[in-house]
């Protein structure tokens, strides 16, 4: 039994709706420039977790554009999350360790974006929803 009324189900589906728009679509402005100099063959790149600046390329690039595309649609939502979730850690914790808070404070706020839709899903107005 639902404790939630109708409203307050659409408006939490709107909200997931938007949480993977803001999510998806602004993430989508970081990964396609990598993508772009991936597919240039410049595989000059940080190497945060030592698996080498190319392969540290590919892994952002597989979690900034094929999962920012996926959460925008809502599709494999929650799956989607997590390597955005990993990608926005290193950012923030690896990559901007020694920089103020304010240079973390992007990649926090993207974590906390995809940790509310790693609890929630993508709600009703995705593909995730279509499909089932």
């Amino acid at each position: 039994m639902s404790f939630l009324t109708h409203n307050q189900t659409r408006q939490t589906d709107l909200g997931l709706l938007v949480l993977r728009i803001v999510g998806g679509g602004f993430m989508l402005t970081h990964g396609i420039p990598k993508l772009m100099k991936l597919l240039d063959g410049n595989m000059e790149f940080a190497d945060p977790i030592g698996v080498g600046p190319t392969f540290s390329l590919i892994l952002t690039v597989f979690a900034e554009v094929i999962c920012a595309v996926f959460i925008l649609v809502g599709y494999k939502t929650r799956l989607a999350t997590i390597p955005l979730l990993v990608t926005m850690a290193v950012a923030a914790f690896i990559v901007h360790a020694d920089d103020p808070w304010g240079r973390k404070e992007f990649g926090l706020l993207y974590f906390g974006i995809y940790l509310a839709l790693l609890m929630m899903g993508g709600g009703r107005h995705s593909v995730d929803e279509r499909l089932s």
